[in-house]
């Protein structure tokens, strides 16, 4: 029987044939399909000339969020790129994990406990210089809000020394929404098939002498609010109700 959830096989995903598959899919098919459904605008781009490896820390609402971040990465760094899958949603058929560790070059993670053979996976490979791509939301946003971040990327970043890049994907929701999205706000209009997106890179975070992992955790998600903010002009972006007092 074939193993699948965490057990499922990736280390086959980083060889280099399935890399030169990957490659010349992502330049041939993927990236001229997401270019020409969202006329992709990318902000920061700067912010990625520095040697990583980087964690990408972004928010999430859309299936698309994945070939929308990554097609605005340059090709170097996409590359290089891990992206870290819900285990329960893409690792659980043997066709399904293996064309998302095929195209996606994932590793399985499980978003609902703390689970140290994960962690502990990607861990390796960022020290290894991979890059890696989490959506600390946990899954797509229900509400189109920045949801609370779990400690994943926090912990990750302290204990590997790697560079976070908070990121913010502004209106993946609406491009074919009700397939894609889970927000009201995204699912209960029409299906767009073109629908512009912006991808914003912000400046560079790691981990300060003396500062805590929940402290940094939380630095981390108020970068990605404050993006949101910036970008969306919604001053209420990644606020919650708790926040008011």
């Amino acid at each position: 029987m074939a193993q699948l959830g965490l057990d499922f096989p990736t280390k086959w995903g980083r060889s280099y044939v399935a890399r030169f598959v990957r490659n010349l899919y992502w330049t041939y098919y993927i990236t001229p399909v997401v270019r020409r459904m969202s006329s992709l605008s990318i902000e920061g781009i700067e912010n990625l000339e520095g040697r990583g490896p980087f964690i990408f820390v972004a928010n999430h609402t859309s299936h698309l969020d994945t070939p929308l971040l990554l097609t605005a990465l340059p090709s170097k760094v996409r590359r290089r790129t891990i992206v870290a899958a819900a285990m329960d949603n893409f690792f659980m058929t043997t066709l399904k994990a293996f064309r998302t560790v095929l195209v996606f070059n994932a590793i399985p993670i499980d978003r609902h406990k703390i689970n140290r053979r994960s962690s502990q996976l990607a861990l390796e490979l960022v020290e290894d210089h991979w890059n890696l791509l989490l959506y600390p939301e946990g899954g797509r946003s229900p509400d189109g809000n920045l949801q609370e971040f779990k400690g994943g990327a926090a912990y990750l970043a302290e204990r590997s020394k790697a560079v976070v890049i908070p990121t913010y994907i502004h209106e993946a929701g609406f491009l074919r929404g009700p397939k894609y999205a889970k927000a009201p706000i995204h699912t209960r209009g029409r299906s767009q098939r073109r629908h512009h997106v912006t991808v914003t890179f912000g400046e560079p975070l790691r981990a300060e002498d003396g500062e805590n992992i929940r402290r940094f955790g939380a630095r981390i998600e108020q970068s990605v609010a404050e993006l949101g903010r910036h970008v969306s002009g919604d001053p209420q972006y990644g606020q919650r109700p708790s926040d008011e007092y």
